[in-house]
């Protein structure tokens, strides 16, 4: 696999992470709908990858199965958009089902097809559990073993002797996704250096991952069938709007979201002016963010400022760019006013 290149080399790639987001009053069928058609408007724009995350159980999200969107995205986009998961989280599923699934897909899509893998369970204690097939008990913490057996099927390397030596048989061969090692914390930079892996860093969710993206680099591991030197994207939280104040008001509904799920209260993504109420009555600020996030929000020109100064912090090749609001045009404004701020177009996104 080829570098996926360096910031100081070439101009910095943007890409956006979907969540389906599900708005108060509408339907997950329709938040699904609605990614279909932005993913249309990133490939229109010139973003250079559009990624599926996984998330259960919540009444604000609709992407339980990224693997299932996958194939409606690339059927909708053209060749030049990269869809994968941003990620499958691997725990809760047979390596082998994992390898075969996107093994399909990149038959039909070639040089197009992402599998980006985590290792969260993307719910909660319950669900994870009810996700299992064998309950007898909890399933063992065993993510690095299942990492190593899915990347021996994808490359045909399971070896000789092994139990599962002969399982060859994918249905997508000669093509074959390529994997990225998502995280926020120190072990996934540790497991993604020394396999030689893509690493993707959530700093939306832990803010202070840059030193773990250093760490990643320095202990980089090359090999020559994955990456000759580390590639690293970082995943940032991010609203644009044509003011400050705007894009602020715009981010409420995810402020209103977040604050009632750390009281353990599940709800649709509210509509701003409730959203607004809700913080003034709490006494929210507007710019305040849940400890340990961060959120670059506000006008073309502070986003702009923000990821490029976001990148930097992380040597990144590329910043994923991921949000959740109530109206479904306002989130395609936004990504349409990031990508006129940093003057991206298809043909230069296919470089």
């Amino acid at each position: 696999m080829a570098s996926l290149g360096t910031a100081a080399a070439a101009s910095l790639r943007l890409s956006v992470l979907d969540q389906s987001p599900i708005a108060e009053g509408s339907t997950g069928g329709a938040a699904l709908h609605h990614s279909v058609e932005l993913a249309r408007q990133a490939d229109r724009l010139g973003y250079h990858r559009f990624w599926l995350a996984e998330h259960h159980q919540t009444p604000a999200l609709a992407c339980a199965s990224p693997e299932a969107m996958i194939g409606q995205v690339a059927q909708a986009t053209s060749s030049r958009l990269r869809v994968g998961s941003g990620g499958i989280m691997l725990p809760h599923y047979s390596p082998l089902k994992v390898a075969e699934t996107f093994s399909m897909l990149a038959g039909m899509y070639p040089d197009r097809i992402d599998l980006g893998l985590g290792r969260a369970p993307g719910t909660d204690a319950p669900t994870a559990f009810a996700l299992q097939r064998d309950r007898r008990q909890a399933a063992p913490d065993d993510f690095p073993e299942q990492l190593d057996e899915l990347l021996a099927y994808l490359e045909n390397r399971v070896p000789a002797g092994h139990p599962f030596a002969r399982l060859t048989r994918l249905p997508g061969r000669p093509e074959a996704p390529v994997p990225f090692l998502l995280g926020s914390s120190p072990m996934s930079a540790i497991w993604a250096a020394e396999r030689g892996l893509p690493y993707v860093f959530a700093d939306f969710i832990n803010s202070r991952g840059a030193a773990l993206a250093r760490h990643y680099r320095d202990a980089f591991v090359p090999t020559a069938h994955r990456l000759e030197r580390p590639a690293v994207i970082v995943t940032a939280w991010s609203v644009c709007a044509e003011t400050d104040e705007e894009a602020m008001q715009l981010a409420s509904s995810f402020k209103m979201l977040m604050a009632l799920l750390h009281r353990g209260q599940l709800i649709a993504v509210p509509p701003v002016e409730r959203a607004l109420r809700f913080l003034a009555e709490e006494r929210v600020p507007l710019d305040d963010m849940p400890p340990g996030r961060r959120a670059i929000i506000g006008s073309p020109q502070t986003v702009r400022a923000g990821i490029t100064a976001l990148a930097r912090e992380y040597g990144a090749d590329e910043v994923q760019i991921v949000n959740i609001m109530h109206d479904h045009e306002a989130r395609l404004r936004s990504y349409e006013l990031i990508a006129e701020a940093f003057e991206l177009s298809p043909a230069a996104a296919s470089v």
